[in-house]
């Protein structure tokens, strides 16, 4: 039996794709002139010499969709050894021709803002610069994220543990073409939505930084908030709470029923996507104590001291990589929580692990011996845990923000760089 599939109104069907009927299909190779580039390592890079160098490694960890030479830093090559290499010019792509994995197969990205500065692209690198009129600047630097031409690259992709794709194969990668005011258009919509998502990231650190230093003052009695003016102690963390760790038994898991924590849950702070277990078991892992609402739950095996206040009534159990910090006065954990979080904490925690362990781990009762600085009175530690706590929140909220934006982002960029959605 044929299967008919519809083609909406307005568009076309072509050999990569359904495309808007005013689109073309061009390849690499009709829209590029492939230049010249050189095959240094990084062994042969400096920080101070004349010519600034492209490493192939720094497309793939650094950049995403443009090289601004305004914003970014590259290593230097002596101009001795730049032979009659082509130097980069606005507008180029520069496409990694080497990956380890099958995202990253011919991740390009799109320079911008390079004036009088000379720069050549290097090892594991391909520079293309666009033929007049068939596409726009601004543009160029999102055509490998469109689908329909990552899967043709992914298709024609060779190798074992490293992938690649031959210049020659590269120029037969057919890229679907809008009109050049839509290239524009679609271009600032994509950078504007970029834009915005980097200006949250910016935003984010800024909170971070300010509650790193507002945690020293406040969690070392540094500075004291109005109305408080009692006593300090320094205390081993055990006269506050009782330390417990999980099963040391792998238990079998299942689809779904009862959670079950571990180090990932607490280093993802994710408590949706989590291992199961069946009933029977929670109830025998529970019969000695069991997580309620206010403990604190510690990293101790592999990753030491990560740590997440439980502000739920939760129905878990965990595994022995975490340690169960239960508050002898659960007045006291809002602020031990905070506190676990400091510099000193965490490094003392770190010292009192066994170095030689694999993995490197920290026993309970090293935990408990662990200090901290703390007020006498317990409303000075509601009022400092407090405004942590709503630091924190503000930062987890624009957090949420930013992926938002991320996820909105990807589904755009697709529908944008298809035709799906049109802009003209």
């Amino acid at each position: 039996m044929t299967t008919i599939h519809y083609i909406p109104i307005g568009y076309k069907q072509t050999e990569i794709g359904v495309i808007p009927e005013d689109w073309s299909i061009v390849s690499y190779g009709e829209a590029f002139d492939f230049l010249s580039t050189a095959s240094y390592s990084r062994a042969d890079l400096s920080d101070n010499a004349e010519i600034f160098y492209v490493h192939y490694g720094d497309i793939h960890t650094t950049w995403n969709y443009f090289l601004d030479f305004k914003k970014s830093t590259l290593p230097t090559i002596e101009k001795a050894k730049v032979k009659n290499y082509s130097f980069i010019k606005n507008g180029d792509l520069i496409i990694a021709d080497a990956s380890e994995d099958y995202a990253g197969i011919c991740k390009s990205v799109e320079v911008k803002n390079i004036t009088t500065n000379k720069a050549i692209s290097g090892l594991h690198t391909f520079l293309l610069r666009g033929k007049e009129g068939i596409f726009a600047d601004g543009f160029k630097g999102y055509i490998h994220s469109n689908r329909l031409v990552k899967a043709s690259m992914d298709r024609l992709a060779t190798g074992l543990k490293v992938y690649g794709v031959s210049k020659t194969n590269l120029k037969t990668v057919k890229i679907p073409r809008p009109t050049i005011p839509e290239q524009t258009a679609i271009a600032t919509v994509l950078y504007d939505t970029c834009a915005l998502i980097e200006s949250l990231k910016k935003l984010i650190v800024k909170k971070k930084a300010i509650k790193q230093g507002t945690m020293q003052q406040l969690l070392t009695g540094k500075k004291r908030l109005p109305g408080f003016g009692g006593k300090w102690e320094i205390e081993e963390l055990g006269k506050f709470v009782e330390v417990k760790d999980g099963t040391h038994q792998t238990p079998k898991y299942f689809d779904n029923g009862i959670p079950f924590y571990s180090v990932e849950n607490i280093t993802n702070n994710d408590f949706i996507n989590t291992k199961y277990i069946s009933e029977t078991v929670h109830k025998l892992l529970t019969k000695k104590f069991k997580i309620e609402k206010m403990d604190i739950l510690m990293t101790r095996i592999g990753s030491i001291g990560d740590s997440k206040l439980i502000t739920w009534n939760p129905k878990a159990s965990f595994y022995v990589s975490l340690a169960l910090l239960k508050p002898k006065n659960k007045l006291h954990a809002p602020y031990i929580y905070h506190f676990s979080k400091t510099t000193v904490f965490r490094k003392e925690l770190e010292d009192r692990s066994l170095q030689w362990a694999v993995p490197k781990k920290i026993n309970l009762g090293e935990i408990s011996k662990v200090k901290i600085c703390i007020p006498k009175e317990v409303d000075e530690q509601t009022a400092i845990a407090t405004i942590l706590s709503d630091m924190d929140s503000e930062i987890e909220s624009l957090e949420k923000e930013r992926n938002k934006y991320i996820m909105l982002k990807q589904g755009m960029m697709q529908e944008l760089l298809t035709g799906k959605i049109r802009l003209i």
